[in-house]
């Protein structure tokens, strides 16, 4: 029998869209929100799914723990962790804002992730199954995003934080991965807005559950896990639009104009026909 994932955020677009895929599968899921109302949509959408919903949130160390408790009375090993949990972004330049913004990004997108994992990892190893967990991130943890930079210095923290955590549960015998999703995430919500390049949440949750259940193809062992940037590395898949999903809330918005694909785009445009000339001249009659 599978063991059940936890996935943190489970009423956001991604998160939604994970439980849809873990459900799809077979796999039990434990649904954890704040929103109530959004949870009991959840199981009304899934009525014959192993499905738990529990109300809960990681905003602070004691809301962890009160998770982590709550978790604990299920007597359900647990058997990985999914984070969908990202916030809307506030655009503006860092060096124009106090302080204080950056302060408190922080508090809003980087404490909480390390309150989570805090509580939960440990949990994980209670299991004794080698359990994974895995945080989904957004835009701007690689590369700045022209115009967010607060989230950029947030996800970047992140990255290392999540880094840091691989480290040290490799003595717990528990996988910690950060999914590096460097272009926001196409949902049924933001689909007539969206660019045909962005992967859908659907695709981005199997790639999640694929490292929690290690049915992943690529089967990595380092901390930061890239999610495909290129076309040329997605499936049909990662570019179907997520009709069957109900209302979901947005994830991170990227403008096109600003986002990595166009920029590839841009410069492969310039640099074929130099190549195609470059081949014509250096070939023999």
């Amino acid at each position: 029998m599978k063991s059940p994932v936890v996935i943190l955020g489970a009423t956001s677009g991604i998160g939604r869209a994970a439980v849809q895929v873990a459900v799809h599968a077979g796999q039990p899921v434990i649904a954890v929100s704040s929103d109530d109302a959004a949870l009991q949509a959840l199981l009304e959408t899934h009525p014959d799914a192993d499905l738990t919903a529990m109300s809960g949130s990681i905003d602070d160390e004691f809301s962890c723990a009160m998770l982590g408790s709550r978790l604990r009375h299920l007597s359900r090993p647990i058997g990985g962790v999914v984070v969908a949990i990202c916030g809307e972004p506030t655009g503006g330049r860092v060096i124009d804002q106090s302080s204080d913004k950056l302060r408190r990004t922080f508090q809003v997108e980087l404490l909480p992730q390390l309150h989570a994992a805090k509580a939960l990892i440990p949990l994980l190893a209670e299991s004794g199954r080698n359990g994974s967990y895995v945080v989904i991130g957004g835009p701007g943890s690689e590369q700045p995003w022209s115009g967010y930079g607060h989230r950029s210095i947030s996800a970047a923290a992140t990255r290392m934080l999540l880094r840091v955590l691989h480290d040290e549960a490799r003595s717990l015998s528990v996988r910690v991965h950060f999914l590096a999703v460097e272009l926001p995430a196409q949902t049924d919500e933001n689909i007539q807005r969206s660019c045909s390049h962005w992967p859908s949440a659907i695709a981005i949750s199997e790639r999640a559950l694929g490292l929690v259940n290690q049915t992943d193809v690529y089967k990595p062992t380092e901390a930061v896990v890239r999610y495909p940037k290129l076309a040329s590395q997605m499936d049909r898949r990662d570019r179907t639009p997520i009709k069957e999903l109900p209302s979901l809330h947005s994830t991170n918005h990227m403008p096109s104009d600003h986002s990595p694909m166009a920029a590839v785009d841009d410069t492969w445009a310039k640099l074929k026909p130099l190549l195609s000339l470059s081949t014509k001249k250096g070939s023999t009659p």
